[in-house]
Formats: C-alpha cells, structure tokens, sequence
C-alpha cells in the first residue's frame, strides 16, 4: 500500500490521499516494510540478560537495520519481550513484601519502555555514526482483544517463575490459573487471546507515513498491551499476545504490505531436523495453509510465523521474509530466506 512513486516532483502513496512536497530527485522508489524482531535481538539462551549483553546484542541487530535504511526503507519495528517481562515479573515475586506487585498488563508496558529506550537509543547512535538523520521513538502499544476470547476460559501461556508442589493451594488462592509445568513443578498460566486491533495504529501511520520520512517507529513490544473495551473504556487484562500475530495486525491496520520476521533460522523448513528436512525458497498462501495443517510447523517453533503471515496476506499484505537478522542483507538481495506471498502472484 505504501510503495512511492513520484508525479510532477510529489510522491504519492498508493490507495491513500495525501500529497507532499518529494525532496529527493524525480524517479527513486520508497521502500518501506514493518520488522519484527525476535526475542534473540537482545538476548541469547543461557545468558544473564545483563545490561551490557543487552547493548551488544542490540547494537549487533541495529547494524542490520541501519543498512536496510541506508539502502531506502522506511521502516515500523516490532520486538519480543519473553525474557525481560519474566525478569519483571520474578523482580515482582520477590520484592513483593516490600512494594506492592503490578498485574501483568503493567508489567508488559514496562517491558515495552525498558526494551523501547534500549532500541531507539542504540539505532539513533548508529546512524548518526554513519550520517543519517532520523528521530526514533517507541511507543507503549495498546492491542485491542475480545473479552470473550475463548482464550481467557483456558489459560495455557506459562509465565513467571517455578513454584513447588507445596505451593499449589497458596497460589490459587491469589486468582491465578496454575498448571504442571518441567520438573513437576508448578507454574502460572495466562491466557493468549487474539489481537484484533492496535489501538494506536493510526499514531503510528501518522509518525511514519506523514510526508517526513525521518520518522521510524517502534511499537507492539512483546505483542502489546492486552485490553479491553467496557463500557466505552479501555481496560487492562492479564495476558500475554503472540508478538508476531501482534506485527501482521499491525503491518495490516497501517496499510503496510511487507513484512518481516526475522528469527534464528535463515530459512523456513519442512520436516525440520529430520533426514528430509527440505528448506523452502518461495510458498503461497494456500501452500503455507497445507504445511500448517500437516504438522510442519509446530505451535512452540515456527507456527506463530506461518500463521501470522497467512493473516497479513489474506488482509494487506502481499510479501512476507522470514529470515536470521544475519542473512537479512542477502535475503532482501533474493540469496536467501523465504518468502511467503499472495496466491495470485
């Protein structure tokens, strides 16, 4: 929906009415794309999750998409938050008898500003350093569910920290859902209800396709915000929300048509770690539908991806990347990743 091209020295968005002066000389092309990161942009398994670690981790994945800026985009960023939400929530556990604990919507916003400074400060340093311009900020995103999600009659999303058996009866008594998780421990569950709509999606539209393209914006953290709307009000609810199907809502509530998903894989696979493991270049829609369907890609893996990009595609959408952070550059090129794209193409 937002690919440029220029008119008697204006660009002009198409499908959209809004005409602005072009600084930039008649006959280039402005790319534009939504990037979701995944939770390995700040953090690796087994380590701390130290502020330095954090840095480096980031400052690693904004290299990457300083390039992709310098090569033309236009750029919404998402990320993940599974780790520094949890670090919340036991800093929370802990400190309870000395602050009082915040509900898990709170907690989600924190993460968001945490993981938000984090982000925008590292990009803008990295492309002042190569002579960009471009304001950043992060948004605390609101994302709008319904109430009678079926989701929230059965919670499965485990969260927090373990607890012995012995503590089962005590943390039911707190309203919370409970359930067997490794080493026959206990741990707390939450419902994961659908996104319908991100609440500031028309912010976010303004910010980055307003006529200055300097603007980049980060938003959706961790999903966003799960919220509910009573009584003309919107209201907080414990959850957590899948981050990537968070992203194809968003790309799709601003009219954006491609969308990446960048993870620790360079490429989708079927059969995946078994001898006919096959990775896969180019699916459509329905193709991506089938493999679902066959077990290809389970609910803890690759799942989320597919299906949020089968979303995306059937609304706005019409490519989808998945790729690692470091073989973006050469998947954008064509040279690897898999791209996901409308049947009729």
């Amino acid at each position: 929906m937002f690919l440029l091209f220029l008119e008697h020295g204006c660009k002009i968005y198409i499908g959209e009415r809004h005409y602005h002066p072009f600084p930039y000389p008649r006959g280039i092309i402005m790319k534009t794309a939504l990037i979701a990161l995944g939770g390995n942009a700040l953090l690796r398994p087994h380590e701390k999750g130290t502020i330095n670690e954090q840095y480096k981790h980031m400052q690693n994945t904004c290299r990457i998409l300083a390039d992709m800026i310098q090569e033309g985009y236009e750029l919404v960023l998402t990320h993940g938050n599974g780790p520094q939400v949890g670090n919340i929530l036991l800093q929370n556990e802990y400190a309870t008898k000395i602050v009082p604990s915040m509900p898990l919507d709170i907690c989600v916003s924190q993460s968001q500003g945490q993981i938000g400074y984090i982000f925008q400060q590292t990009l803008s340093n990295e492309l002042r350093e190569r002579g960009v311009e471009r304001s950043i900020c992060s948004l605390v995103t609101q994302v709008l569910v319904d109430r009678d999600d079926k989701a929230f009659e059965d919670p499965t999303k485990f969260v927090g920290p373990y607890y012995p058996r012995s503590e089962g009866p005590k943390l039911k008594g707190r309203g919370w859902h409970i359930k067997e998780a490794e080493g026959g421990k206990y741990r707390r569950v939450v419902p994961s209800p659908t996104p319908r709509k991100i609440i500031e999606s028309s912010v976010i539209r303004d910010l980055v396709f307003s006529g200055n393209e300097k603007n980049i914006v980060i938003a959706a953290g961790g999903g966003g915000v799960p919220v509910v709307e009573r009584d003309g009000k919107y209201l907080g609810v414990e959850g957590v929300i899948d981050k990537d199907l968070a992203s194809a809502v968003l790309a799709a509530d601003i009219n954006e048509t491609f969308l990446i998903m960048l993870t620790r894989v360079n490429k989708v696979c079927i059969n995946f770690n078994k001898k006919s493991e096959r990775s896969i270049d180019t699916m459509g829609v329905e193709e991506a539908k089938r493999y679902l369907e066959e077990g290809h890609f389970p609910p803890g893996s690759m799942g989320p991806k597919i299906r949020a990009s089968i979303y995306f595609l059937e609304r706005s959408g019409e490519k989808v990347l998945i790729t690692s952070p470091e073989r973006l550059s050469a998947a954008l090129e064509g040279k690897d990743g898999t791209f996901i794209k409308r049947d009729s193409e």
